[in-house]
């Protein structure tokens, strides 16, 4: 039973190891093959996660099946450092996601959505004028507003008005509700001869596919929302993956107490 922990920990770390591979290969490949600031921002994080994971499973499969007590300290340390910045993130993703929700409009099928409406930490986020330039880049490459024109471009302005649209096409391809622009097109409106309207999102709109309403804080605010709807899913798969770090954390004091028994035993000689 006592080898039964360096055993477990061997085969968690094995598996951990073989998945690091293919992650890192993910990561080569988008390096290969990134031509927007999008994939060039994606391609470090997950290199770095494929060579993180690769070490520390090599660490603790060495440490474990080798009975080698000082790597099976160092990944000891490096799991609990792990379980302690997993759980303050997971927190911390709470936190900032506990604010903002879209407004319900009277007569639509679509929430629309308000920038101050959220915690100042992510406002912060996408205030930035450089970080934003970044996300306006990632939103064009993904194509949000091409494929939300192409699907909704025979509606009429009634089956508009009633389609259930994305927290990013609500907020980034349609100006606000209270503009009061004419409808045209999913993504062509025409302004009024005044502007009643004091919501500064309504100067910002343009039909030029390339502008629309992305300098608007309507769109900000729909990246918020898709982030909050995206952090609160991670968070609870972070709770997840914590309590299996703590299970495999806690095999992993047994098998560095079993390596050092058996370096204890194996240096005593005996009375003769």
């Amino acid at each position: 039973m006592v080898r039964l922990s360096n055993n477990l920990v061997g085969v968690l770390n094995l598996v951990t190891f073989l998945l690091s591979i293919p992650i890192l290969g993910a990561g080569i490949w988008l390096s290969n093959r990134a031509s927007t600031d999008c994939e060039k921002f994606l391609e470090r994080p997950v290199i770095a996660l494929g060579v993180f994971l690769m070490l520390v499973s090599l660490a603790g499969l060495v440490g474990a099946c080798c009975r080698v007590s000082w790597l099976l300290w160092v990944y000891l340390l490096v799991m609990f450092l792990l379980i302690v910045l997993l759980f303050c993130f997971t927190v911390f993703a709470f936190v900032v996601t506990n604010k903002g929700a879209g407004e319900v409009v009277g007569g639509r099928g679509y929430k629309e959505y308000r920038l101050g409406d959220y915690s100042h930490w992510l406002q912060k986020r996408v205030s930035s004028t450089k970080n934003w330039n970044k996300i306006k880049s990632c939103l064009s490459d993904g194509k949000v507003c091409s494929s939300f024109q192409e699907k909704y471009l025979n509606d009429t302005i009634e089956k508009f008005y009633t389609e259930h649209l994305s927290a990013l096409q609500s907020g980034c391809c349609k100006p606000s509700n209270d503009c009061n622009f004419t409808y045209v097109s999913p993504t062509v409106w025409n302004k009024p001869a005044v502007l009643v309207s004091s919501n500064p999102d309504c100067n910002a709109w343009d039909n030029d596919p390339k502008v629309l309403c992305y300098n608007c804080q309507s769109c900000k605010a729909g990246l918020l929302q898709n982030i909050k709807t995206d952090w609160k899913k991670v968070a609870v798969v972070n709770i997840i993956f914590l309590l299996f770090l703590i299970v495999v954390y806690t095999v992993g004091c047994c098998a560095f107490r079993n390596n050092r028994g058996d370096n204890h035993y194996s240096g005593y000689k005996g009375p003769y």
